[in-house]
């Protein structure tokens, strides 16, 4: 870093230090290469620390006059917060489970009572877990069919390496054996002996399958799978009867499944089917017929069966359909159920193996989030759902199956208020410029003038074929009560219209992603619900790369820009195998070491790439010293490229969370004083009221 006494006035200036690369006879220039510490994951590099804590100052001195809004929003926020909330408790086998947070707790506490009656029983006790760390986040955990041990796995840092423990819940003791670096989900044997979990290497990547047993040494586990391919990664769970262990290993276009009886782990694995490039597919076992959903003959997915002696010869059960995008299906002792979008709305069916006839759950909204919860035993008379809105708080129902009857068992209780007539919410469809019907899913106050004037904040995302559920948020009703419309964008490139409105958003169709919401926001101006330079918007991961896209393309229709984790050094990330995610990215983004087109194709998008001398609108960018998924370095490269670049004067501020990884700072106090951080500066630069 250039000149380290520079006065408190003046924004960190990074140092251009030459460097270039040459692939596919192209020479890129990467003059701040040099804030990739050598020795990551472990950043110890003084002179890139002292940037990262250069500009978290400039931060700090920016933000500082803003302290009583961010105050004012964050005791808004807080106040919608039921403190002592829990949630609604499940019976699983012998026991009822629930969670809850106490008054003032950043995190929760888990507890369980036997279903004959007793006393109730404290599992997990997060707080007293977090206590002495920065950070805390609690991952998997799992009970033995039993009952008697909790597998659970936390990390304390943000780097996504889980220590893994076991507790006997009889007796409190925490077993000796201790399992670093997880990365997996956490499953018992049957005879709840045994567990099964998944390392990461050295590059963060889970490329297998272990088994330990309960008294034994760690080191003696025994590795029951392992992937050879880099770019595919290995995940383990449980068939819904709980007799089959399922190991599935693949990457963001292809997979393969494996079954070992969870009675007989260290059994020969039986292979589903193998794997051929382009098909997806998942598997449950119902009786000893297998069920699995593929996209195999349609993008949108279809449900299959077959038998365990021919598990690879499928006959079809629920035929693809162009409207309705099969995402997922859940089997049960007597019916099934499956849920899917039609035309982009989600929907639950139940069926019977008999017929496969399809009984829809009517919900009552027009655009609505619903999905089913916590169902963890495979015999029920009831299916526990969650369903929301953007004007209607989360709320989880019983269904019951006799009768069809939904009883709610509990809405999200907003301690200082919450009237729904007081906003209107709508599903509106917008053209892009090629002519594609894009959704989007807005709600403002019920009196919000449509001449312009209103501000408007537009969110994306739109990559990995994740779509955006329109569901309802506690702190957006910050930026409401100011005035604000809020619009999720469901840009192509998530799955919300189905499994092609991903594919048409990826790879050489990625650009579609950045003008879909490009074109949204135009076509929000063009309805009368905010103007030009009146439209704050923010993004995360993938979505910052939308937003360093957006900015370059189009900045003078910004008025305020949030970047979290942005990942927006695209090429270089792709070009170095040696990331924990790179491989694994290709079928995603394009594998430009190998592949001159998709070497172009990055190169013509890549937002730090395409940083110009042109005025770009106040931004706001964070960061994690610890994220292994986005890497610090690449906001903070953009940054310093944006701020020796820009010809404007607007605000820029890195703000890098130092103990934190990819989701930022943990516990649910210290999130949301973030995000009444990040709304602050939106009202800041807007000029709205606080």
């Amino acid at each position: 870093m250039t000149d380290q006494m520079q006065p408190p006035s003046l924004p960190p200036v990074a140092e251009r230090r030459a460097h270039s690369f040459t692939h596919h006879g192209v020479t890129v220039d990467d003059p701040y290469a040099w804030l990739r510490d050598p020795n990551y994951p472990d950043v110890q590099d003084r002179q890139v620390l002292a940037y990262l804590e250069a500009e978290n100052g400039w931060f700090d001195g920016a933000i500082a006059p803003h302290k009583p809004l961010i105050d004012t929003l964050f005791a808004e926020m807080k106040g919608r917060i039921k403190e002592d909330d829990q949630s609604v408790p499940q019976k699983d086998g012998d026991y009822i489970y629930w969670r809850a947070f106490e008054t003032g707790a950043q995190y929760r506490k888990w507890y369980r009572k036997p279903v004959v009656g007793g006393d109730d029983e404290l599992i997990l006790d997060e707080p007293a877990l977090a206590e002495g760390h920065d950070y805390f986040r609690l991952g998997a955990m799992s009970v033995s069919p039993d009952g008697r041990y909790l597998a659970y796995a936390i990390d304390t840092n943000g780097s996504e390496r889980f220590e893994a423990r076991i507790k006997d819940l009889f007796s409190g003791e925490i077993l000796p054996e201790v399992i670093p670096d997880t990365l997996s989900s956490l499953v018992w044997t049957a005879d709840s002996k045994g567990l099964l979990y998944g390392l990461a290497n050295e590059n963060w990547r889970t490329d297998n399958a272990r088994l330990h047993w309960l008294g034994q040494d760690v080191a003696s586990d025994v590795e029951l799978f392992h992937e050879h391919d880099e770019g595919f990664r290995v995940s383990i769970g449980l068939t819904s009867s709980e007799k089959w262990i399922v190991i599935a290993t693949g990457d963001h276009v292809t997979s393969e499944a494996w079954l070992i009886p969870s009675g007989d782990p260290t059994a020969k694995p039986l292979l589903v089917a193998a794997r051929k490039p382009g098909r997806e597919y998942d598997v449950d076992e119902h009786e000893g017929t297998l069920y699995i959903r593929t996209n195999d003959s349609h993008p949108n997915f279809r449900l299959v069966k077959a038998t365990l002696a021919a598990p690879d010869q499928w006959a079809e059960v629920i035929a693809p359909d162009d409207h309705f995008y099969l995402t997922d299906f859940t089997l049960f002792k007597g019916f099934y159920v499956t849920e899917g979008r039609q035309d982009g709305l989600d929907q639950i069916e139940l069926r019977d193996y008999a017929t496969h006839a399809p009984k829809r759950i009517p919900f009552p909204e027009a655009s609505y989030s619903a999905s089913l919860d916590d169902n963890p035993e495979y015999d029920v008379t009831k299916l526990r759902i969650g369903y929301e809105s953007m004007v209607t708080p989360d709320t989880i129902y019983d269904y019951d199956l006799a009768t069809g009857v939904l009883d709610v068992l509990k809405m999200q209780e907003i301690p200082s208020g919450y009237d729904a007539s007081r906003y209107a919410t709508e599903r509106l469809m917008i053209t892009a410029r090629d002519g594609t019907q894009v959704p989007v899913s807005i709600v403002y106050p019920a009196d919000l003038p449509r001449d312009g004037s209103a501000p408007l904040h537009l969110y994306g995302y739109g990559a990995y074929g994740l779509a955006m559920e329109p569901g309802f948020s506690t702190s957006r009703l910050s930026l409401l009560d100011r005035g604000f419309a809020f619009a999720l964008a469901h840009i192509r490139g998530g799955d919300d219209l189905g499994q092609q409105w991903y594919l048409d958003g990826k790879l050489d169709k990625r650009v579609n992603t950045f003008t879909d919401f490009v074109d949204v926001a135009k076509g929000l101006i063009d309805l009368g619900y905010t103007s030009k330079g009146r439209i704050s918007i923010s993004g995360g991961s993938a979505g910052g790369e939308l937003m360093g896209a957006v900015v370059n393309s189009d900045p003078d229709l910004w008025g305020a820009v949030v970047a979290h984790v942005p990942f927006v050094d695209v090429l270089n990330t792709m070009l170095d195998e040696t990331l924990p995610l790179t491989p694994g990215e290709w079928p995603e983004w394009g594998n430009p070491i190998e592949d001159e087109a998709a070497f172009h194709t990055i190169r013509s998008y890549d937002p730090y790439t395409h940083v110009s001398a042109q005025a770009y609108p106040p931004l706001m960018v964070t960061a994690g010293l610890n994220d292994p998924r986005v890497t610090y370095w690449e906001p903070a490269k953009w940054v310093a490229k944006l701020r020796a670049t820009k010809t404007d004067d607007n605000i820029l501020l890195l703000k890098t969370n130092m103990g934190a990884g990819h989701g930022g700072k943990s516990g649910r106090f210290e999130s949301l004083h973030e995000t009444a951080e990040e709304f602050a500066f939106i009202l800041w630069q807007l000029k709205v009221e606080g």
